[in-house]
């Protein structure tokens, strides 16, 4: 078995017989011609399945030692997908630090009465809160933006417990850190818009499952409804992939630099970095300078997203987490002081250096 460097780099290799091309083709067509009555060549629509497509997700699919990956045209259209495999008044436990996006996705579900979700702090929150009538936990970890890490071994067990499924959004770490499926997850969700293509230049969702049965019905569901990732974007998230390795052992180790030299800092109040990976967040002294410090950023982007070549500096309250009442975020720690850094692949001492002048400003 080769390693997982030379599988990303090989990604989509020695597909055209026909040709030899190295670069795998893109096949734009819509429609497949059948070669006779109740005979199809395996693609007969475009949106049931695609060549391109199907590289990238086999790929996917053994990145996260899953049975079937589907790759969908957003993040959030992953977890659209994803809910879609429960029938209506499932419950669902969800950790209380998660993205702005799904929050608002997850209250509007519940008003329109369709789920209902209930937020947990920790382990021991849910597994006081978990039953055998909850449907399946949802989890980020890190949590966004908090980067609060909880051990899915442990989470796993508990819902094993209760035959209930464990959802796993694997975004900050990809399967080069962390591999959720492995320690028990049934599903794991990426927005595949950020580390794994990592240009900024590509809208994306994941989902792979554990086992076959699943990947069969996410597959259905996926035809049926039609969150269906373009030929063109298939073949611009493999490229992306062939350097994922590169781009995050660089972000990862200017994350640790960065991480350290902010800690010490006497204008910054806490750094929020797990360890790994490449997200962290920062809580300046004053909340009243979080302006000023974003308008005075030279090599930082102040946008809201994450997981690019390009660093980014998000503002959770008023960008990414802002559909969550503010009672709600300051109760657990998401308070005005808070930003989150995207770290990329520049210079670490640059990076450095534009926090620092910024906070100077």
């Amino acid at each position: 078995m080769t390693h997982r460097d030379t599988q990303l780099a090989q990604l989509g290799n020695r597909q055209d017989q026909q040709t030899g091309a190295v670069s795998l083709p893109i096949h734009l067509s819509t429609a497949y011609a059948h070669p006779g009555l109740g005979q199809s060549t395996g693609f007969d629509y475009t949106r049931t399945k695609n060549p391109t497509r199907t590289v990238l997700e086999e790929g996917l699919a053994s990145l996260e030692c899953g049975a079937q990956a589907v790759v969908t045209s957003s993040g959030m259209s992953a977890i659209q997908l994803v809910l879609g495999l429960f029938p209506a008044g499932s419950q669902f436990l969800v950790t209380r630090d998660v993205y702005g996006g799904s929050f608002r996705y997850f209250d509007k579900l519940q008003a329109q009465g369709f789920y209902q979700f209930t937020y947990f702090q920790d382990l021991e929150e849910l597994t006081s809160l978990i039953s055998d009538q909850v449907a399946a936990v949802f989890v980020e970890t890190p949590t966004n933006p908090l980067m609060q890490e909880i051990d899915l071994a442990a989470v796993a067990q508990v819902c094993q417990g209760h035959q209930t499924r464990l959802i796993v959004d694997n975004t900050f770490l990809t399967p080069l850190r962390q591999r959720p499926l492995e320690l028990g997850a049934d599903l794991v969700i990426h927005s595949g818009t950020k580390y794994l293509t990592g240009h900024n230049d590509i809208l994306a969702g994941v989902v792979v499952s554990k086992d076959a049965s699943l990947g069969e019905q996410l597959v259905w569901l996926s035809n049926t409804t039609g969150p269906t990732l373009s030929p063109f974007d298939c073949w611009l998230f493999i490229r992306s992939l062939k350097t994922l390795s590169l781009r995050l052992d660089r972000q990862e180790a200017n994350a640790q630099a960065l991480a350290q030299e902010l800690s010490q800092h006497p204008q910054i109040k806490e750094v929020l970095y797990p360890g790994r990976g490449a997200m962290m967040s920062i809580k300046i002294q004053d909340a009243s300078k979080v302006d000023s410090f974003l308008r005075a950023l030279k090599v930082f982007t102040f946008a809201e997203s994450l997981g690019g070549v390009e660093s980014f500096i998000t503002y959770p309250t008023t960008q990414t987490h802002a559909d969550i009442p503010q009672d709600i975020r300051e109760s657990y720690g998401l308070t005005a002081d808070l930003l989150r850094v995207s770290v990329g692949i520049e210079d670490p001492q640059d990076l450095i250096a534009d926090i620092i002048q910024a906070l100077n400003a």
